[in-house]
């Protein structure tokens, strides 16, 4: 019996971008997604969000044009999560913040993407604040396991 397909690189490089997105998602660990926002103003609400709630740390990631990722390390519960979140969404007034809040309301479990997307790039890291000992090295160990897995899958 011959099994086509095992011994050649996979075409995943398209599909896998147009098929598959992979996330991260806890409920532990603070994390907002701001599209349409400028680099400046991501870094001033996660300086504020990690002073006004001892957050110890954070991450910004680029996800595309105008469209970062934040990462905190404390860990939280679930409700004080959620608090810090809403807390961000109403002081920066943004919209987009706002609706990311309520989906993550609806999934019970905050989630950022790790994975290429359509035309977009894996989500890079562009500034590091503070302790990254707790929930952002979590976040990194996973991600980097995932993208260890794409690029396998991919044949690269």
């Amino acid at each position: 019996m011959k099994v086509s397909g095992l011994r050649r690189k996979s075409n995943l490089n398209n599909e896998w971008n147009r098929h598959f997105v992979l996330g991260y998602t806890d409920e532990e660990t603070v994390m907002l997604d701001f599209d349409s926002t400028s680099f400046k103003t991501v870094k001033y609400w996660a300086l504020r969000a990690l002073k006004w709630f001892k957050l110890e740390g954070f991450i910004i990631l680029k996800s595309s044009l105008n469209n970062y990722h934040v990462v905190f390390n404390r860990t939280v519960s679930w409700k004080q999560n959620m608090k810090i979140v809403a807390w961000v969404a109403l002081q920066c007034h943004n919209r987009l913040v706002e609706k990311w809040f309520l989906m993550q309301c609806i999934k019970e479990g905050s989630t950022l993407r790790i994975s290429p997307k359509l035309d977009k790039p894996s989500p890079r890291i562009v500034f590091r604040y503070g302790k990254e000992n707790g929930q952002i090295e979590s976040f990194l160990r996973f991600r980097g396991l995932m993208k260890n897995i794409i690029r396998k899958l991919k044949g690269d």
